[in-house]
């Protein structure tokens, strides 16, 4: 077993395979949500070939990320019960078979099958809760940091195909954009076979930062109705919905709002598209950074105040953009001040998720959080094309956005402090 192998001369060299898992999720994260992301760009060529309106392949848009969050509960069982690398591969295979198909799309209804409904489900497989539990397997110590990672490649993966999607589709049209995120896939799929593994007992480890005897697998393997027992069991406690609620607003202010529509908005002020989808790639680069910073952070301090200042600050840029100039000079502005907070938001949702309901529930419980997460994003991507095609601008959803933000900022104090760590104070 490759694996094996290689986990052996890493210990030797002193350092932890669970690196390697992480590694390769976060790739696999990269290619699944760049399709996401790729998407948007396709927008305005859409319109423009089969004259279907921007609020109708919004429409088709919204089912995608609504099925995006919906199945991440129950991918996180099925997870459990069948593992990381099946799952995974069906999720890749899926997603391929998607956009080798959506070459040949003529009517609407195939545009919603298989941009909406086939890849809603498919990515939402290999989403936030399958970063989760990997974090949560492999890591005790250290494991808000992984977290941070594993969510800044959901969040880049969607932004990182996107201008590379836009020169394609300029120059030699939309089908041609859908080739790279096609041979990312490919290459995904090998590495999930060669590296992934499911948790360290099988490679005769404990979690990063554990010692002491094997920590062995539990013997429950859940299965369909897991996820509905877990959401009566969570559902009476004040803190599931102050946390899903505040991830409700930050799909809204993300996913649904600027990764939708931001190109097209950025075309109503005479951005052209390539410009406009490398200042989402630049909001990516700089989520990166942001998310990776939050974890280190979430380790150490109050994971109630990091989500204070992230919801706070995003709800401002956001009701800023609108009065800016869209000059490159305000829109790089904003992609570096956006981008910092797109997803950092994950580790500390994570961080008390996992504080709140325990190392095994983590998957289920986050799968129903960020299920609300994109419910939020896939009514910020329809409001949004309704807002363009009825009142031709999409500014009223970016002022409810940025309110929204504003309110959960405040709204996240209400979870117990009990569970967290002393405000602004390191942990130990």
């Amino acid at each position: 077993m490759l694996a094996l192998t290689l986990s052996r001369r890493m210990a030797r060299a002193g350092f932890f395979y669970g690196w390697v898992v992480v590694a390769v999720t976060f790739f696999v994260n990269i290619s699944m949500t760049g399709v996401m992301g790729m998407v948007g760009a396709l927008i305005l060529p859409l319109e423009r070939e089969y004259g279907w309106s921007a609020e109708a392949i919004s429409n088709a848009l919204a089912v995608r990320i609504l099925l995006f969050g919906l199945i991440a509960p129950f991918a996180a069982a099925f997870i459990e019960r069948h593992g990381v690398r099946l799952m995974a591969r069906l999720a890749i295979a899926t997603v391929a078979i998607v956009l080798l198909l959506a070459r040949f799309i003529t009517e609407y209804w195939q545009l919603m099958a298989l941009f909406g409904v086939a890849l809603g489900i498919a990515t939402g497989v290999t989403a936030l809760s399958m970063s989760a539990i990997v974090a949560t397997r492999w890591f005790t110590a250290r494991r808000g940091l992984v977290v941070g990672m594993l969510g800044a490649s959901t969040a880049t993966g969607q932004l990182a195909f996107l201008p590379l999607a836009a020169w394609l589709e300029s120059h030699w049209g939309w089908r041609a954009a859908l080739l790279p995120s096609f041979a990312a896939l490919a290459l995904a799929a090998l590495l999930v076979t060669l590296f992934t593994v499911e948790r360290p007992a099988d490679l005769r480890l404990n979690p990063f930062g554990e010692t002491g005897p094997l920590a062995l697998a539990p013997k429950t393997r859940p299965g369909f109705l897991t996820p509905f027992k877990v959401l009566r069991d969570v559902a009476p406690t004040p803190a599931f919905w102050a946390l899903a609620g505040t991830f409700f607003v930050c799909g809204l202010s993300t996913n649904g709002l600027v990764q939708t529509h931001f190109i097209p908005l950025c075309a109503d002020y005479g951005v052209s598209s390539v410009t406009a989808a490398s200042m989402l790639a630049l909001i990516g680069v700089f989520d990166f950074f942001g998310t990776i910073g939050s974890g280190w952070l979430s380790d150490r301090y109050d994971n109630r105040a990091l989500l204070f200042v992230y919801y706070g600050l995003r709800g401002l840029s956001l009701l800023y953009l609108p009065y800016s100039s869209f000059t490159m000079v305000e829109l790089s502005a904003f992609a570096v001040f956006y981008g910092l907070d797109w997803v950092a938001t994950v580790p500390p949702t994570v961080k008390l998720t996992v504080d709140n309901y325990g190392r095994e529930r983590t998957g289920v419980v986050f799968g129903w959080i960020f299920a609300s997460h994109m419910v939020g994003a896939a009514f910020a991507a329809s409001l949004g094309g309704y807002a363009r095609t009825h009142w031709q601008t999409y500014l009223p959803a970016f002022y409810l956005a940025g309110v929204a933000c504003l309110v959960a900022a405040l709204a996240i104090w209400t979870i117990r402090r009990e569970n967290t760590a002393p405000v602004l104070r390191p942990a130990e």
